[in-house]
């Protein structure tokens, strides 16, 4: 379990409770705006979250940051956020809702993600003395892969990955949240400088002050994969020049036995120290392992909409639409068909090479370039 030297700033409440409206409501920064508070959810340095409801009842996360004490860049950030948020709209990342000013304070009106976030998921874990299976350990990253991917089509780089920033839905859906320190960068051959991050999860390049991009995402992404398996994060220190030898210098954690190659491989890859020898966040989607659970995700999106087709009410099918004649045959496709939200979230599946070939274990991974890049030649012990 790491150590409390360093505390995020934003913690938000446990699911069990934050589940729904109070008996009383009070009034928020949002009240003119038609959102009542229902309960403060976290607590940061320049303001608060809070649970509040809109007039239809519904559940949003209304971040305040107050800026009258801000600097000219704390000011920045706050509004980046939102313009950040505003333009990224996807499955997996939390939704923006609307934006506004009151008295000084910075209003962000979010999705609510009712299932906490995943570091709450993880401690409740380890605290009743199980651990993560892998099945749901594949889905949450895949569905942060996706994630990831749109973000760094759109030359995003969230800069903060933890799983205090990956929400849950009800139903267990990942949400990737917190785009405060997000930035954007002109083309995807784009260097940042800035060393900004929560420590666990930074990335060697910026531990060292290296100009950064989409790689040391993808290196926390491979710190919280580790920290599902393990139910601990990969590098841990009392203070943070031993957490910065440790990631720098320091070996490399092994992820428990009990999982498989193909997810201890793909851990391996992502937290390789050199962001060059790191698959992309498009090499990580067309890996043979993330694709099948790509298409386990499609095909229960497609059993959800048939199901859903077959329940909702309307006029008796006729002959025509019986199977073998094509009226029919386009009905049922139409039934099959992805959600829209699918086909912005999914990569179209790429045929792989046999074993050895290609990307995964037994082969080197191809770049969105389509160029092979040297092996690091590794295997997890």
């Amino acid at each position: 379990m790491r150590t409390d030297w360093w505390r995020t700033s934003w913690m938000y409440a446990p699911p069990a409770q934050a589940s729904g409206p109070s008996s009383a409501p009070s009034r928020c920064p949002g009240a003119s705006h038609g959102y009542t508070k229902v309960k403060e959810i976290g607590q940061g340095s320049y303001g608060k979250a809070t649970l509040v409801q809109d007039t239809e009842n519904k559940l949003y996360v209304m971040k305040t940051i107050d800026m009258s004490s801000m600097d000219k860049k704390q000011r920045r950030d706050a509004i980046n956020e939102v313009r950040v948020l505003s333009f990224l709209k996807h499955p997996y990342i939390v939704s923006y809702r609307e934006s506004f000013s009151e008295n000084n304070t910075l209003a962000i009106v979010m999705d609510y993600a009712d299932g906490g976030d995943l570091y709450q998921r993880i401690g409740a874990t380890r605290k009743a003395g199980q651990t993560l299976g892998e099945r749901p350990i594949l889905r949450w990253f895949t569905e942060a892969s996706l994630a990831l991917k749109y973000m760094h089509d759109k030359h995003v780089l969230h800069r903060d990955l933890k799983s205090q920033n990956l929400f849950l839905t009800s139903s267990d859906r990942m949400r990737i949240g917190d785009f405060g320190i997000s930035k954007v960068l002109e083309n995807t051959a784009a260097f940042a400088r800035t060393a900004i991050g929560t420590p666990y999860y930074l990335s060697p390049e910026i531990c060292q002050e290296k100009p950064y991009s989409f790689g040391s995402d993808v290196w926390a992404l491979g710190c919280v994969l580790y920290e599902m398996a393990a139910l601990k994060v990969p590098f841990d220190a009392q203070n943070l020049q031993a957490l910065v030898q440790k990631i720098v210098r320091g070996p490399l954690p092994q992820i428990p036995a009990q999982y498989t190659g193909d997810l201890r491989q793909l851990c391996w890859d992502l937290l390789h120290r050199d962001q060059n020898q790191r698959p992309t966040s498009t090499d990580i989607i067309q890996r043979r392992y993330v694709q099948e659970e790509i298409r386990r995700m499609l095909h229960e999106e497609r059993a959800k909409a048939a199901a859903a087709q077959q329940q909702a009410p309307g006029p008796q099918p006729s002959s025509s639409s019986q199977p073998g004649s094509s009226h029919g045959n386009q009905g049922q496709a139409q039934v099959l068909r992805k959600p829209a939200s699918y086909r912005s979230a999914y990569s179209p599946a790429r045929q792989y090479p046999p074993p050895g070939q290609g990307p995964g274990p037994g082969g080197p991974p191809i770049h969105s370039s389509g160029n092979r890049v040297a092996s690091p030649g590794r295997r997890y012990p």
